[in-house]
C-alpha cells in the first residue's frame, strides 16, 4: 500500500499562518489531495497540544485520527534554535518526530523547565544549542526523530550561509549518529543533495512546511507499506533503511521556484548564478553590500568536487517534480490567483470526476483527463509531469516564477476551443 506523507507542517499559532489551520480543516485537506500522514505541526505550543490531546485519538501506534476521519496525524514540531558556538551565531530549524503523547509532554516540560517560552509562538525560538534540544528529546523517548529542517536556506539552516555549519558532525556532535534524514527545502531537490559527500548514508525526505492548507504536500514522501503494519515506528524505519523498495519516491517543488535558489538582492532587484556571485566577489553591484547567498551556491560549496552539477546517483531514492493541481489550472485559463472562483471550480471538477490531488497529478492519463477538463489544462498536466517548464529562479526570499505555457500557446488553444 503506498502512503503519501508530510511530516512538516505548521498550525494556526505559528507566527505568518492561515487561521485556517485546524486538525479538522488539515484532515479535509489531506483527504482531497491524497496525503494519508500529516505532522500536527506545532506539538510544543500549549494551546495546540491542548486541542491535539482533546480531538485526536490513536488508530495506530503512534499515529492519531479524528473521529470519523482517515488521515492519520503523527506528532511533530518545529523549534527554531539560535545561540552562539564558536564565536558564531548559529540559526538552525529543527523537525522533531514524537513516538507517542506522554514523549510530548516530557519535551514540552524539559524545554519548559530550560526557560524556553513555548507559548510565544507554534514554532518556539530558544537560546539552546541544537545538541542539548538532540539529548533532551532523545532523554524523553529514544524514539524521537531529530530532523535538520529545509537544511540549506540561508538563515535558518544546518547548512545555511549565513549562520550554519559544514557538517552534521560538526553541527550534532555525538549526536549525528542519530540523524537518519534531513529536508532539503523548496529551493533544493534530491539530486542537488547527492552531491554532497557527507549525505550519502542519509535519507533524504521533502516536507511541505506548509503554513496554509492549499500548501499542504507541495512536498512530499512516498512509501510502501502494508496497511497491516501502518505505525510511527514503521515510518520511521523506511526513512531510516532508505531502501527504495519500501521508500519508493520524494514528491519535489521546482527548487529553481524556492525563494532561496540562487544569489541576490529582494531590494536591488539583482540576482545572479553562483559563477557571477564568484567574479562580483559576493558583492551586490548596486548597493555594494554583500549578496544573501543561496541554496545552489552553497551545494557547490559543500560538494565533492567529483560530483558536478546534474550528478546522479541511481541508489538513491527517485523523485517526482510537481506543481499544484490550482497552480496548473490557473496557469492554463490565465488566471493570476490560485484562489479564484473559476479555478476552484475546476479544480472541483477533476477532483469530482478522477480522485485526489495527487492521482490526478501523477497517475490519471491524459484521454481521461481530456473527457473531464480543457485540453490546457491537461496540457499542463502532463509538462508538469515532464518537467517540460520554464522557470526564472528565486532569490533571497523572492519566489521563483515558473511558467508552463507561452502566451501565444494559450491562445491557440482558446482558438480550438471555438
Amino acid at each position: 500500500m503506498q502512503i503519501i506523507t508530510d511530516l512538516h507542517i505548521h498550525s494556526r499559532f505559528s507566527r505568518a499562518c492561515s487561521k485556517a489551520l485546524t486538525l479538522e480543516n488539515i484532515s479535509a485537506t489531506c483527504e482531497i489531495k491524497g496525503v494519508d500522514v500529516v505532522a500536527t505541526g506545532d506539538f510544543t505550543h500549549p494551546q495546540w497540544f491542548k486541542e491535539i490531546k482533546e480531538q485526536l485519538v490513536e488508530k495506530e501506534s503512534g499515529l492519531y485520527v479524528l473521529k470519523n476521519n482517515k488521515t492519520r496525524f503523527i506528532l511533530a514540531t518545529e523549534i527554531s534554535c539560535i545561540y552562539t558556538r564558536d564565536g558564531k551565531c548559529r540559526r538552525l530549524h529543527i523537525c522533531i518526530l514524537a513516538p507517542n503523547i506522554k514523549a510530548v509532554e516530557k519535551i514540552n516540560a524539559s524545554l519548559t523547565k530550560a526557560g524556553c517560552n513555548l507559548k510565544s509562538d507554534g514554532r518556539p525560538i530558544i537560546g539552546m544549542d541544537v545538541r542539548d534540544l538532540a539529548r533532551l528529546c532523545f532523554e524523553a523517548d529514544e524514539k524521537c526523530m531529530i530532523i535538520p529542517a529545509h537544511i540549506w536556506t540561508p538563515w535558518f539552516a544546518m547548512f545555511g550561509s549565513k549562520s550554519g555549519f559544514d557538517s552534521i558532525q560538526e553541527c550534532l556532535g555525538k549526536y549525528s549518529d542519530k540523524i537518519f534524514a534531513i529536508e532539503t527545502g523548496l529551493s533544493s531537490d534530491p539530486p542537488m543533495n547527492w552531491r554532497v559527500k557527507n549525505l550519502d548514508k542519509i535519507s533524504i525526505i521533502s516536507n511541505s512546511d506548509a503554513h496554509s492548507l492549499p500548501n499542504i504536500a507541495r512536498e512530499a514522501n512516498v512509501f510502501e507499506i502494508d496497511e497491516n503494519k501502518l505505525s510511527y515506528d514503521k515510518i520511521c524505519d523506511v526513512i531510516k533503511e532508505n531502501n527504495p523498495k519500501s521508500f519508493l519516491y520524494t514528491i519535489e517543488f521546482y527548487p529553481e521556484e524556492g525563494m532561496y535558489h540562487i544569489d541576490g538582492h529582494r531590494e536591488c532587484k539583482f540576482s545572479c548564478e553562483p559563477a557571477k556571485s564568484k567574479r562580483l566577489k559576493n558583492i551586490c553591484p548596486v548597493c555594494k553590500k554583500p549578496l544573501v547567498i543561496g541554496v545552489l551556491n552553497r551545494v557547490q560549496e559543500l560538494a565533492d568536487p567529483k560530483r558536478p552539477e546534474n550528478y546522479i546517483n541511481k541508489n538513491r531514492i527517485p523523485f517526482k517534480k510537481l506543481i499544484e493541481l490550482d497552480k496548473i489550472i490557473a496557469q492554463a485559463l490565465n488566471i493570476k490567483s490560485r484562489s479564484s472562483k473559476r479555478v476552484q471550480a475546476e479544480y472541483k471538477n477533476l477532483l469530482d470526476n478522477l480522485g485526489t490531488e495527487f492521482d490526478i497529478l501523477l497517475n490519471i492519463d491524459k484521454n481521461k483527463l481530456n473527457k473531464i477538463t480543457l485540453p490546457e489544462i491537461t496540457e499542463g498536466i502532463i509538462r508538469v509531469r515532464k518537467g517540460k517548464v520554464n522557470i526564472t529562479p528565486g532569490f533571497d526570499g523572492q519566489y521563483g516564477k515558473i511558467k508552463i505555457f507561452k502566451d501565444s500557446e494559450r491562445i491557440n488553444f482558446q482558438k480550438k476551443l471555438f
